[in-house]
């Protein structure tokens, strides 16, 4: 019988997972090409190039869809099995929780697996060639990497510079400035309310159709200084862009960030940043041992200077027996070597614990996406906890109530996750505690929905009879 239940459950896992899994990607993807396609329709990319750029972005989209589609598949697959009552007759001949769901944590821990070698291997390497695609298309479409507040100079005699440009409208310049260079009368600066741009000839010419705007510009007349503003309803500009070669793939290396680092990439730059750091704190605990030293060198006349007495007496240095004996000039100088001895170990400190606080920052942004990494990845797993026995506390549920279930639990483990990161970043908790602490609570929770589903008929439950003492005082 626990075979033929093993059997049952296992082929419950696919269809939903599948299906949620394709949901949950089909959103993001429509989420990200809302974003993003209008930049990219009409400025003359090859179609492998977008293909690319949408391919590349999956990778993140799976480290989200997987746990969470996953949790759905469990859900529903436990779910299943209750309505049918093969739980209730599995409990009846004394098969515990642990025993029936065993298969599903075997399999918890091979996606659990192959999310980490996904997030650490395969995950920065499509963040780091979509980086460069990204680099890519800016540098050969100018009207991709117009930048609102920004002149665009790429365009052989002109500077294109828009006030703003709307995210949600294709070709649409608001607050438009061009400068159009030239010799003599042919320099002119045009100025328009709007503007749309057309590419055209596969991005060869760039169409300009600027509205309810003015040219400014000296009379072409040679012999008069004359200023002209001509006023416009409409005006046409086309600038050609066959001189920016098209779009091409470039070699170059654009850099890798800790999101575009494998991890073992980013263990190597956290050990070296720890070791800049030892000896950062080395320097400062030097600097500070100087302060018991007795001065040599150029500072060898000094000494170590009383903080509580006067300053004119600390100036001339009196009630010092070290000093006794000294003109006022030779005593003058020997404070002021002191003085100067100072002032150079606490700038010497101080330099020290700025690099000291600098690497140690950097270092923790790393560890931070390290254990994001795998935090996610060991969500396949801490699902399971979580999964199980509220699959089968809701034996009737519809898909509509597996799916919010789904997404109260993701959405509390991802705010967990997103807060933690956040707080981590500005040092308000460790790297380990901030990235963990999603995985912690939510298995907490699991572990105790797995106690109270195999609990003994006597055993009392903690939480319920909390609830029951706050409910009889109130």
């Amino acid at each position: 019988m626990i075979k033929r239940l093993h059997r049952q459950i296992l082929k419950g896992l696919p269809l939903p997972f599948v299906a949620a899994l394709l949901t949950l990607l089909f959103l993001l993807l429509m989420q990200f090409l809302i974003h993003y396609l209008p930049d990219l329709v009409g400025r003359g990319l090859p179609a492998v190039a977008v293909a690319e750029l949408i391919a590349y972005s999956l990778a993140y989209m799976v480290t989200l869809a997987v746990p969470m589609a996953w949790l759905v598949a469990l859900l529903a697959s436990f779910g299943r099995l209750a309505e049918s009552r093969g739980y209730l007759v599995a409990k009846s001949a004394g098969v515990s929780l642990p025993t029936l769901a065993w298969p599903t944590l075997v399999v918890g821990l091979a996606l659990t697996a192959g999310m980490v070698y996904f997030n650490n291997e395969m995950l920065p390497e499509a963040n780091y060639r979509l980086n460069g695609l990204w680099r890519d298309i800016r540098v050969s479409r100018p009207g991709f990497a117009l930048t609102p507040g920004e002149f665009y100079t790429d365009v052989d005699g002109y500077a294109i510079r828009a006030d703003a440009i709307p995210p949600d409208s294709s070709g649409l310049l608001l607050g438009v400035t061009v400068f159009e260079g030239g010799s003599g009368g042919d320099a002119a600066t045009l100025t328009a309310r709007r503007a749309r741009l057309q590419t055209q000839y596969g991005g060869q010419r760039l169409t300009m159709l600027l509205e309810d705007g003015a040219i400014h510009r000296r009379s072409p007349d040679p012999q008069s200084d004359r200023y002209e503003r001509l006023t416009f309803d409409r005006h046409r500009m086309a600038f050609d862009l066959s001189g920016l070669g098209g779009f091409e793939r470039r070699d170059t290396d654009v850099g890798r960030t800790d999101r575009s680092m494998r991890t073992s990439e980013m263990l190597a730059v956290v050990d070296s940043l720890d070791g800049l750091a030892a000896g950062h704190a080395d320097s400062v605990r030097a600097a500070l041992d100087r302060w018991g030293e007795s001065p040599t060198g150029e500072y060898a006349g000094a000494r170590r200077i009383d903080s509580t007495a006067t300053p004119e007496a600390a100036r001339v240095g009196t009630g010092r027996p070290t000093l006794d004996g000294l003109a006022d000039p030779e005593r003058e100088s020997v404070y002021d070597l002191a003085l100067m001895r100072a002032r150079s170990i606490g700038s010497e400190a101080e330099t020290a614990v700025a690099a000291l606080d600098r690497d140690r920052q950097r270092a923790d942004r790393f560890r931070v996406e390290i254990y994001k990494k795998n935090s996610i990845a060991l969500a396949c797993l801490v699902f399971v906890l979580v999964g199980v026995p509220l699959g089968l506390a809701v034996p009737r549920a519809g898909v509509g109530l597996v799916a919010a279930l789904a997404v109260f639990v993701f959405l509390f483990y991802w705010i967990s996750l997103v807060g933690g990161e956040k707080l981590a970043d500005r040092e308000m908790l460790p790297p380990e505690i901030g990235m963990w602490a999603a995985n912690v609570i939510i298995g907490a929770l699991g572990v105790y929905l797995v106690v109270r589903e195999t609990r003994d008929p006597a055993w009392r439950d903690p939480v319920r009879a909390l609830a029951g003492r706050f409910k009889r005082r109130g």
